[in-house]
């Protein structure tokens, strides 16, 4: 189990929250600040009054906190210690400047937020310069994602995931299935594509992203050259989301907490999806999305695979009597949204235990919590960017592309809808 790294991602978001925690109940606050950066907002007048000797100190220090609580999970995970710190040592340069660029006046001005700015960097680093292999095999994505969702449980109260979370299964469901059933009938009755291709792209397309078209795909004994299709077309949508849902939410004026149950709805991957929602400008936004995507949407990766194992054992499989393995739905289940609902337990009833000091916590500890779980996310959207590779993608068939694609016509409106419409008045109202 310690080499999953669902778990590791656990151990350290646990390992944050609770040593913060500690910190401040024993008015050791100062230690934790050291590595609570934020740039101030500057121009090119007062640059080199914002830059001191105490910031880079600082940043030193929350390089090699960081540094040190992956170097234990890649000891657990069996990963290559030294290429990953390197990768890691990049990626975080990266976003120091990704940061520094954001709280430009410029970049306020035009709300270009933090996600997007790094997405841009990471895409142009990744398909302009040659990059080499081994750091493009080393970029943790998911496991920076995982960190920062389950911090984001940590800052959710859990009376609201229990009030906000039916709601959100239910629009999860709805989009959930008809989108679903889309995508595959659209693939098979279409376009005439292998059911088993059709249900990896449907998978991909409804639940969570590549994790769902290596989960589906899988149990539907998909090819593999199928599973990877879909994987590039749903990265390839989920960067055309990033940088279109945002704006699109802006021009409609929706509210954060409506535009975030939207993006929810629409966006295919965990990463990504933070990404727009984050774009929003608004910590409403994210927490919607994360309620819709996370408890909603990728909790039914376990009922797909077994819904698919069993299509491809009774159906598919039946000529040459093929088993699928069904360890495979347990080993990438999402395991991490149990350590979300954890973190939302233990903060929720660490606040309750403190009484009149629970509103300090939250603004002092929580605030700071937020802040990593910023910094962590511009690393999932460099990685996203630096993964990204467009000319690989232009290349794919126009079929499963364009089943995909259908797919997502059919998923924009029915999620603006449920979203904007139907459950409008409770999304409005989230959070406030």
């Amino acid at each position: 189990m310690v080499k999953k790294e669902d778990i590791q991602a656990i151990f350290i978001s646990s390992f944050i929250v609770v040593i913060i925690s500690i910190l401040w109940m024993f008015d050791l606050n100062f230690i934790y600040k050291f590595i609570d950066i934020k740039f101030a907002s500057w121009n090119f007048d007062n640059i080199f009054e914002k830059i001191s000797y105490f910031s880079i100190f600082n940043i030193i220090l929350f390089y090699i906190f960081f540094a040190l609580c992956f170097a234990f999970a890649f000891v657990f995970m069996k990963y290559d210690i030294k290429k990953y710190l390197t990768n890691f040592s990049i990626i975080f340069i990266l976003s120091i400047l990704t940061n520094f660029i954001s709280t430009h006046e410029f970049a306020k001005t035009w709300q270009l937020e933090t996600p997007l700015i790094a997405l841009i960097i990471g895409l142009l680093i990744g398909n302009i310069f040659h990059t080499p292999k081994w750091f493009k095999d080393t970029l943790t994505t998911e496991f920076y994602v995982k960190i920062g969702i389950i911090l984001m449980g940590a800052t959710l109260p859990l009376t609201l995931i229990i009030q906000a979370g039916s709601i959100a299964i239910i629009q999860a469901c709805i989009i959930t299935i008809i989108t679903f059933f889309s995508i595959f009938f659209i693939a098979t009755k279409f376009f005439k594509l292998d059911p088993k291709f059709g249900v990896t792209l449907g998978g991909g397309g409804s639940i969570c992203g590549v994790s769902a078209a290596i989960v589906i795909g899988n149990a539907a004994k998909a090819k593999q050259e199928h599973i990877s299709i879909t994987i590039s077309i749903v990265v390839f949508w989920a960067i055309l989301m990033i940088l279109f849902l945002p704006f699109l939410c802006k021009i409609l004026n929706l509210d954060p907490g409506v535009a975030g149950a939207w993006i929810g709805t629409s966006e295919f991957a965990d990463a990504a999806g933070i990404a727009a929602a984050a774009g929003i400008g608004d910590e409403r936004a994210i927490a919607a999305f994360t309620l819709i995507k996370v408890l909603g949407r990728d909790m039914f990766i376990g009922i797909w695979a077994v819904l698919v194992a069993f299509l491809s054992i009774t159906f598919w499989e039946k000529k040459n009597n093929e088993k699928t393995d069904i360890k495979l739905i347990w080993q990438r289940f999402p395991i991490f949204i149990a350590g979300f609902i954890f973190m939302s337990i233990f903060t929720t009833f660490f606040i309750i235990s403190l009484q009149d000091h629970g509103k300090i916590y939250q603004s002092e500890v929580l605030s700071s919590i937020k802040n990593f779980r910023n910094w962590i996310f511009t690393w999932t959207f460099l990685c996203i960017g630096l993964s990204a590779n467009i000319k690989q993608i232009l290349l794919l068939g126009y079929k499963p592309l364009m089943a995909f694609s259908l797919g997502v016509i059919i998923n924009l409106p029915l999620g603006f809808i449920l979203s904007n419409y139907i459950f409008v008045d409770f999304w409005k109202n989230f959070l406030r």
